[in-house]
């Protein structure tokens, strides 16, 4: 990328000029403040003084700039003109500074963009490309009133859903269908000439080629068949997709395998691609397609990636990232003071497939998680060590929630999950039990809240089983009686295309069961075009599932294809999103939503229909912050000469965080991609970037509340203040204002 000093000396192209002429020729006086400035210092004050004439007049926005008022309330209460003078404020402030781009794996970027402005006047050069240029052309638009912040309507955003078909349309029935009985056709030709052979899955000699369909259509119902037949190469996945794939991406898939890339794409999800686009819903397996097929930034990266929150920085004993002593290296995780993640020594360190954007993918680069399915059983030991992960939360004063994940909670076995469940609701127990000689205030929080971390609903709902909807219902039965409360299966699913037949009626089965299923979609680009997200969110509702976060995909650069920029996080949530806001009158009722789990979709569809919405907003846009947890409270602090934007994101003040954070200042986050280049590759998806051209204007975020249907239930007993498993030692120097990764 060659040094900061020598990028200054690159000449601007005709094309990024022709973008500067017309930035001056739209304000006279910015070019006024240009060519009269002798050095970039003059520059930066006379941008300076212009935006505080305007900024001055605006007490609110002023405040906000100054960092004394920063709340959700104030946030709201700001204009679009005032997202540019606090943004242009912000430029100049932090003219100057330099940053480790993760993207580049640590290089220093510099930023100045008022400077990158004045060099290109002056002598036309500084390095500054188009997109750069583009986006400061949009910045002045809007501080000078130029642009205007739109208000979408109901009817125009139900439109952009309209656009967006489910899994659930008739005729993308028929075409999963279609889908099914080629691959069915192409395993049976496999297991005759015994390409694949299975001691489980095989024919009789005298069937008959409709028997042995109807054996597979029978198979097709079980999950082992799915996961024994899983794809583990591009030449097998390609011939399933019936040669469909281009030649580049088969070429992208090889170079991925030979890297190492693991490669597992069960037979029912494969079938929800398309092969030949259909005429009445064009694009609309891209956030599947996107989700499965690997691209070159992750390819290039593979072998060097760290892990965003920290969680490869773990020794048991030591305190990780955000403060907290854990018990092992790889099984418990944690950033916040009433939940830790468990994940498990079983089979459910494996997935149902291998999610391109997964934030765990260092740890199948490392190979802790995989798709070794034998391998991954649980080992004799494991019972034992189960119950020395499960101390750590039966001994644990703030911990009240814990979340079995992986890999996949729902892989392991039946067997595995209840032995898992029956040792949770015995350390349950035994907190109860110990709390009962401490006093009032000085009790630890017992457990409230049981979650299930699973994409199998999504990937392979055929997990779904009798047995399964059993073990979980008797669990919550009996966990009930001693005090726990929540009983939540937390899956994942990328697009209404995802909602199948087979899937929905999973999901009502988990609903009797007694728990309830929220979502948490990861915002990739594919799924953030207009009306996707809303359309996922109406379609959840429908079959009982209500929405819990909206993930920004982490900013490195082995998720590059797939980043949605945090801008348009903000543009969903507030001009999408907002047609199913549920007013502060109706929290009490949506608060008891949890308890009946049964009467799910009843209770959403009646909420719905008195409201006159959609879809109830349950959901928050947020980004996993590294090390401390998740947060869309952010400012645009500056911009690379790329056009990619330098966000200053501080912590969730909705919610209770690690003391560390009282060490740690703000977080600096590069993104990956500039907002120009994301809108070309929305046009590339068929959308009309013209529909997003507000998205420049969003330079700010502020992270919602969360929904009180998400919230923990209060104890009639009052926990102590102390912090078990916690120390500042090795973590953050205090000296350190800025936390950056």
């Amino acid at each position: 990328m060659g040094t900061i000093k020598q990028l200054e000396k690159v000449a601007v192209s005709v094309k990024s000029l022709n973008i500067l002429n017309q930035l001056l020729s739209e304000n006279p006086r910015l070019e006024d403040i240009m060519l009269n400035a002798k050095a970039k210092s003059e520059a930066l004050l006379g941008v300076k003084n212009w935006a505080l004439e305007y900024i001055k007049g605006r007490p609110t926005a002023f405040k906000y700039y100054k960092h004394e008022k920063c709340g959700r309330e104030e946030f709201e209460e700001l204009s679009w003109q005032d997202y540019a003078a606090i943004r242009l404020l912000d430029y100049v402030d932090n003219a100057g500074q330099r940053y480790n781009d993760k993207n580049l794996r640590g290089e220093l970027v510099g930023n100045n963009p008022i400077k990158y402005i004045w060099m290109a006047v002056k002598y036309g050069t500084g390095g500054a490309k188009e997109d750069f240029f583009i986006d400061m052309l949009h910045l002045f638009r809007q501080f000078t009133g130029k642009s205007q912040k739109p208000d979408f309507s109901k009817e125009k955003v139900t439109q952009w859903m309209d656009k967006h078909p489910t899994g659930l349309y008739p005729r993308i029935i028929k075409i999963r269908e279609e889908n099914r009985d080629r691959i069915i056709n192409i395993l049976i030709k496999k297991i005759d000439e015994r390409e694949i052979v299975s001691p489980n899955y095989k024919f009789e000699p005298t069937m008959s080629d409709e028997q042995k369909f109807l054996k597979m259509l029978e198979w097709w119902d079980d999950r082992k068949f799915h996961l024994r037949f899983a794809i583990r190469s591009p030449k097998f996945l390609n011939q399933l997709l019936n040669y469909s794939l281009h030649p580049e991406t088969m070429k992208l898939l090889h170079e991925a395998q030979e890297a190492g890339i693991p490669f597992f794409i069960n037979p029912y999800y494969l079938s929800l691609l398309t092969v030949n686009e259909p005429y009445f819903a064009p694009g609309a397996d891209l956030p599947i397609r996107d989700y499965i097929i690997y691209s070159r930034e992750l390819i290039e990266e593979f072998g060097n990636l760290v892990a965003w929150e920290g969680e490869d920085i773990v020794q048991p004993g030591k305190p990780n990232v955000a403060g907290w002593i854990l018990p092992s290296t790889h099984n418990v995780h944690r950033r916040y003071p009433e939940v830790a993640i468990l994940i498990p020594d079983t089979v459910g360190r494996a997935c149902g497939g291998l999610c391109v954007s997964c934030q765990r993918m260092y740890d199948f680069q490392s190979g802790n998680l995989n798709f070794n399915l034998d391998k991954l059983k649980p080992k004799e030991t494991w019972p034992q060590k189960l119950n020395r992960l499960l101390e750590y939360f039966e001994e644990d004063s703030q911990l009240r929630d814990i979340l079995i994940t992986g890999g996949d909670a729902l892989m392991s076995s039946n067997k595995s999950l209840e032995r898992i469940l029956n040792e949770v609701y015995e350390m349950a127990k035994r907190k109860i039990e110990a709390n009962k000689e401490l006093p009032d205030g000085k009790k630890h929080a017992e457990m409230l809240r049981v979650r299930l971390g699973t994409r199998l609903p999504v990937y392979l709902p055929q997990r779904i089983t009798p047995e399964l909807i059993e073990i979980l219902a008797n669990f919550k039965e009996k966990a009930s009686s001693i005090g726990i409360k929540q009983f939540v299966i937390q899956t994942h699913f990328q697009s209404a295309m995802e909602i199948t037949p087979i899937a929905r009626d999973a999901i009502q089965n988990l609903l009797n069961a007694g728990w309830i299923v929220t979502n948490q979609l990861v915002f990739t680009a594919a799924s953030s075009r207009r009306g996707h997200t809303a359309k996922l969110r109406k379609t959840l509702n429908d079959i009982g599932v209500i929405t819990y976060y909206t993930f920004t995909v982490k900013g490195y650069m082995e998720t590059y294809h797939n980043f949605a920029t945090n801008e348009r996080a903000v543009q969903e949530q507030i001009e999408e999103k907002q047609i199913g806001h549920i007013p502060e009158e109706y929290i009490n009722r949506i608060q008891q939503f949890p308890q009946d789990g049964k009467n799910m979709i009843k209770n959403i569809q009646d909420l719905r229909e008195e409201l006159d919405i959609p879809f109830l907003a349950t959901d928050r846009n947020v980004l996993n912050l590294p090390g401390i947890g998740k947060s869309l409270t952010f400012r645009t602090i500056g911009i690379t000469r790329h056009g990619r934007r330098i966000l200053e994101f501080d912590h969730d003040e909705t919610r209770t965080h690690s003391p560390i954070i009282s060490k740690m200042g703000k977080v600096i986050i590069i993104e990956s991609k500039s907002i120009a280049q994301y809108l070309r590759q929305i046009e590339e998806m068929g959308d009309n970037p013209e529909d997003y051209e507000s998205i420049y204007g969003y330079s700010l975020g502020s992270t919602e509340m969360v929904n009180p249907i998400y919230q923990y239930p209060e104890y009639d007993f009052k926990i102590t203040d102390e912090q078990s498993n916690f120390s500042l030692e090795e973590v953050v120097d205090e000296e350190d204002d800025i936390f950056e990764f």
